[in-house]
């Protein structure tokens, strides 16, 4: 079994990390910069700094975020938001990040991901996938989560690994931020369908979530924000806490 990861994320909005409770009511949390820099002192395996904004307000991912993070971090991360083009994802890569999340990109040109796999590899190839349950469908969402599309969650990310996506990301808009743990059925329908790595965002809240999500969820990696960034669980304990449930952690 592969060690299972810990990953903070950072959701950007004008250059400052953000969290908010199902995509909405968003309040400040620092500057991205420094709370990478400290959760890679603190032990976290992967940091994924996404800019919520990107795609709504027309903005690519800042060249500079990713060089600047790159300055301060010592272990690997995702930047996403915006991207949308080879050339978005080559900034990107160039500047530092070791991968890219593709979000309504991969939702309105699925085509993208063929040629970014091709381009990069797979490897540094993430989908997004933000999904919310309507009328017993996983219906995935755009822009920031605030456009419903016809896309099912399950289908969508089956097509996505066909097309060369490393790994997914999947939020359930539901869960997110409501700290009541994570979309659990979902995440092992994701896992049983899937052959590549799947982390697991929206609604942790304690570190028996972490250990659910590791296990019924069969999750490859937990993401979570507001219990790292306002302290409420620190990642060596939580660390601690899974090696002791048996379950393997970096």
């Amino acid at each position: 079994m592969l060690a299972k990861r810990i990953v903070p994320c950072l959701d950007i909005k004008d250059g400052r990390t953000v969290k908010g409770v199902n995509f909405v009511n968003l309040r400040d949390a620092g500057d991205p910069v420094e709370l990478g820099a400290a959760y890679s002192e603190k032990g976290a395996d992967e940091l994924v700094f996404l800019d919520i904004t990107a795609t709504h307000e027309k903005r690519k991912t800042l060249a500079a975020l990713a060089k600047n993070i790159a300055r301060n971090l010592n272990i690997p991360f995702t930047v996403g938001g915006g991207i949308a083009s080879i050339e978005d994802v080559d900034v990107c890569l160039m500047n530092g990040a070791d991968k890219v999340s593709i979000n309504s990109a991969a939702v309105r040109n699925p085509a993208l991901i063929d040629e970014l796999s091709l381009q990069f590899g797979n490897q540094c190839i993430v989908v997004a996938a933000d999904a919310k349950l309507i009328n017993g469908e996983w219906i995935v969402h755009v822009s920031g989560g605030r456009i419903p599309t016809e896309r099912r969650l399950f289908e969508f990310t089956k097509e996505m690994q066909e097309r060369g996506a490393g790994e997914i990301l999947f939020t359930s808009m539901d869960h997110d931020g409501t700290k009541a743990g994570f979309a659990i059925d979902a995440l092992a329908q994701l896992s049983d369908n899937l052959d590549i790595p799947i982390i697991a965002s929206g609604g942790a809240g304690s570190m028996a979530h972490f250990e659910e999500v590791f296990t019924k969820g069969k999750a490859d990696a937990g993401l979570a924000a507001s219990i790292f960034h306002f302290g409420e669980i620190e990642i060596s304990d939580l660390k601690g806490y899974l090696a002791a449930k048996d379950i393997i952690v970096r």
